[in-house]
């Protein structure tokens, strides 16, 4: 514990630094001071909106799992699942790739992008996927790249194969943009996106639009302060702004997450290779100090960002339970979430799974479970 003494020494020394730093939040200022000048009312429009999301490894929440048994599960939000399988940490990435294929058609969304992309191998599609070397510890991280992949191709396989009675907006769990893809593919694959889009409006005359919101962002962290200062976005009225690549890229350690089409020109080491979306500030709500949130839209339809932003008001006022957060996200995360009698099911295979794996000594698992499982616990008093 900080004694009072160093408490006024840390006092001290935390507003000198901020008095001698105080040129920083100078320089957002002038940064954001621009945009108020060019904040947009967005005016409602109503169409069908649907998001897709896949479930967090963090809602994995078993009390036994020696195993690191992960779920990969894509739900839309009107629960419709696309994708439900088991994988761990020491799961072959030969026989996980081979799985996405039956002979030589793809047998699951991933295969149908990895077929569109022209790999057959999951190492090609991303670095980040590799079998482990030999009697070297496993990181659990690859799972989670291997769970963006499979959001993205669930995303690729619902604009290429999904009959829409109407016009559609798609709303993707986070910005459109992606550090996973090895150098190349995702830029490859937002050219089999935009050939999507285009073959459906001219087949069955059904406009698709395509967002990504996030929850947050380095770029609204590094400019909320300064924007509420300058007074951006504290309208009276739902209300947006376009951010500006400079903005970004002052905010992202990697340059490459903030160069999209519209900022490199294509060619050289500038290429865009991460950046499938602008992004806009955005605010739902009428109040001056509603919140404010990151959306992407996605490259080619920049144009059509107050069509795209009007869609999402009319999906985000219903929000619940985050208020002015679009409900489309809201009903797929709640459709996605393990909670409750799901995680109570999947620990129960667990422990049979591991049952049939002993056999013989099985018994000893059923005295295992009745142990304490945290007996630290019982230094609250409590149960």
């Amino acid at each position: 514990m900080i004694e009072a003494d160093n408490y006024r020494v840390l006092q001290r020394e935390i507003r000198r630094r901020i008095g001698v730093e105080r040129y920083l939040l100078d320089q957002l200022r002038e940064e954001i001071r621009p945009l108020k000048h060019q904040v947009r009312q967005i005016q409602p429009r109503t169409t069908t909106s649907i998001s897709l999301v896949g479930t967090d490894g963090g809602d994995n929440r078993l009390h036994f799992d020696p195993f690191l048994v992960q779920l990969i599960r894509v739900v839309d939000s009107s629960n419709n699942g696309y994708c439900l399988e088991a994988v761990t940490p020491t799961t072959s990435v030969a026989e996980l790739s081979a799985k996405q294929f039956r002979g030589r058609e793809p047998a699951t969304p991933l295969g149908e992008m990895m077929a569109a992309l022209g790999v057959r191998h999951l190492s090609e599609l991303s670095p980040m996927i590799r079998e482990s070397a030999p009697g070297r510890p496993v990181s659990p991280s690859w799972i989670q790249v291997y769970r963006e992949l499979t959001e993205w191709a669930v995303l690729f396989s619902i604009l290429r194969t999904k009959d829409f009675a109407a016009d559609t907006l798609v709303v993707y769990d986070g910005l459109l943009r992606s550090k996973v893809f090895a150098k190349g593919f995702f830029r490859r694959l937002l050219g089999e996106i935009e050939d999507a889009v285009e073959i459906r409006a001219r087949k069955s005359r059904r406009k698709i639009y395509l967002a990504g919101v996030a929850k947050k962002s380095k770029v609204l962290d590094r400019y909320r302060l300064a924007m509420a200062l300058e007074q951006v976005l504290t309208t009276d009225y739902p209300a947006y702004v376009e951010v500006p690549r400079e903005m970004e890229e002052k905010a992202y350690v990697w340059p490459e997450y903030a160069q999209g089409d519209d900022r490199t020109g294509g060619g050289g080491e500038t290429e865009n290779i991460m950046v499938g979306g602008k992004m806009f500030f955005v605010k739902f709500g009428s109040g001056r100090r509603d919140p404010v949130w990151p959306v992407d839209i996605f490259l080619p339809q920049v144009p059509e960002a107050p069509v795209v932003l009007g869609f999402l008001l009319a999906d985000a006022v219903e929000g619940f339970p985050i208020p002015l957060y679009p409900r489309c996200l809201q009903k797929a995360h709640e459709h996605a979430a393990l909670v409750d009698f799901d995680i109570a099911v999947l620990q129960d295979q667990i422990f049979e799974g591991i049952r049939e794996t002993l056999g013989p000594e099985a018994e000893v698992l059923d005295a295992f479970r009745l142990r304490d499982g945290d007996p630290a616990r019982l230094r609250y008093g409590r149960d």
